[in-house]
């Protein structure tokens, strides 16, 4: 009756795609704001807010993973709680 739930983990290939995207992502960002016909402040700005978005995201994430992993563990403990009382009832038990 009991299901356990299987871990689904990134593959290799998954985590080298998402580390290279990241990359590109900032390297791309840099150079075009490297190249940008502007004053130093204007590009300094640019990069500052570049800086503050990338950690924004990354905190966003970790907030989003952690709200995922709390409700999972709850739901398990739900679930073991049921199984429990399913476990120990028996239905030609006279009262």
């Amino acid at each position: 009756m009991s299901e356990t739930q299987v871990k689904q983990q990134s593959t290799a290939a998954f985590h080298v795609q998402a580390i290279a995207s990241f990359g590109v992502a900032i390297v791309a960002t840099a150079i075009g704001i490297f190249k940008l016909e502007a004053d130093t402040w204007v590009r300094a700005f640019l990069g500052i807010a570049v800086l503050y978005l990338v950690t924004s995201a990354f905190t966003l994430a970790k907030v989003v993973r952690d709200r995922q992993e709390a409700g999972q563990i709850v739901s398990r403990v739900d679930q073991a709680r049921l199984e429990k009382l399913l476990a120990e009832h028996d239905p030609f038990e006279k009262l």
